[in-house]
């Protein structure tokens, strides 16, 4: 699927913006602050119903504005256009519509625009706790498996409403915590299997991709650890109900998985320097780019936003390589740096388009002029 025309109207900083985008490589230049992330951020905000870092939709509406409005007019690889669309108005629920048709449920609409961003946020997965690299194991099995979306929905639910059994000052009947543990133990089972079986495919792809970009300085690895591993879940639930009810929450489950990411022998959280850090990311999420094109047998569309920063120059060359061979799709850069944007397109023996952007406006620079 390729991005022909993206449109926006009071979107964080961007007051109004209207491109034509390159079937290739889009490239945004500009300072920190001035909405290069933000524009990207729209284009995510169109395959997964949200925005990528603050999911509280109102907060996303430009201050002095009353609603958003993100549109984006998108042809697939047989030539049919779709247009996606998205605007919410101030107290009241966002529409999400493809081709003026509203969406029921918008789970429907996930994975239906492959989508693999890279960012500075991407850093919490190794500095941060496992709720980020359980998304990270979501948002990349939710794009290809309906099954896997729909059973995590359902264990979320299950978990909320156990949850609240828990925390009650009041006698709770068995039978309530029956039905909830029940549901939370056949759909974390599914959660749990593909979870598994997504990692066991991925690790050699990011291994791969990571002694490319290291050019073999070092090796990594990535585990998944779950509790489902070693013990029955309904069992444990019912076993340990009472020390839950003390707690007030739900202490097993696949709500606990996490993603170990090692250098070598050692947690990378804490051998790691900054440039491995940063290549382990962009390698962890150009593999999740190629899991996605070969398991969905669609070519997501590719988002890198500055991610060049703390590598240096060797480095920088390896990613400039990979994103310029003819193995990606459609192309989203954004650099403070206009000397990467260069060196990526003169390796780029395609179309392509450059954008400035100042203070939430945007403009397509002409070709060879210069900032």
């Amino acid at each position: 699927m390729i991005l022909k025309r993206l449109s926006i109207l009071n979107y964080k900083n961007l007051e109004e913006a209207d491109l034509q985008l390159s079937p290739k490589l889009n490239c945004f230049f500009g300072q920190n602050g001035m909405g290069k992330t933000n524009l990207l951020d729209a284009i995510y905000f169109l395959s997964f119903c949200k925005s990528a870092g603050n999911p509280i939709d109102s907060q996303n509406i430009r201050h002095e504005a009353d609603f958003f409005l993100i549109q984006g007019f998108y042809e697939a690889a047989d030539g049919t256009p779709e247009e996606i669309y998205c605007g919410m108005k101030r107290r009241q629920k966002k529409q999400f519509k493809r081709n003026k048709k509203e969406y029921t449920r918008l789970s429907d609409h996930i994975g239906f625009l492959p989508l693999v961003m890279v960012s500075p946020a991407d850093s919490d997965l190794i500095a941060g706790g496992s709720e980020g690299r359980r998304r990270f194991m979501d948002v990349v099995i939710s794009q290809y498996d309906k099954t896997y979306l729909d059973a995590l929905i359902r264990y979320n639910k299950a978990l909320l409403q156990r949850n609240t059994l828990l925390k009650s000052e009041t006698p709770i009947d068995e039978e309530l915590f029956l039905i909830w543990e029940e549901s939370m133990a056949q759909a974390g089972e599914v959660v749990y299997r593909k979870r598994e079986a997504f990692i066991r495919e991925f690790i050699p792809i990011f291994q791969s991709i990571y002694s490319a970009i290291s050019q073999d300085c070092e090796q990594v690895n990535l585990s998944y650890e779950s509790q489902l591993s070693e013990s029955n879940l309904l069992e444990k639930m019912r076993a340990n109900r009472f020390k839950e009810q003390i707690v007030g929450h739900s202490l097993y489950g696949v709500h606990k998985d996490d993603l170990n990411m090692q250098l070598g022998e050692y947690p990378i959280k804490r051998e790691g320097s900054q440039g491995q850090n940063k290549t382990y990311l962009v390698a962890l999420k150009l593999a999740q780019f190629h899991f996605l094109k070969r398991i969905a047998n669609k070519v997501p569309l590719l988002l890198l936003d500055d991610i060049f920063d703390k590598l240096d120059a060797n480095r920088v060359e390896q990613i400039i390589k990979l994103v310029a061979s003819d193995n990606f799709g459609q192309i989203f850069i954004t650099d403070t740096n206009r000397e990467h944007l260069d060196r990526i397109l003169r390796k780029v023996d395609s179309d392509y388009r450059i954008f400035e952007v100042e203070h939430g406006a945007v403009r397509e620079m002409k070709e060879g002029e210069c900032v």
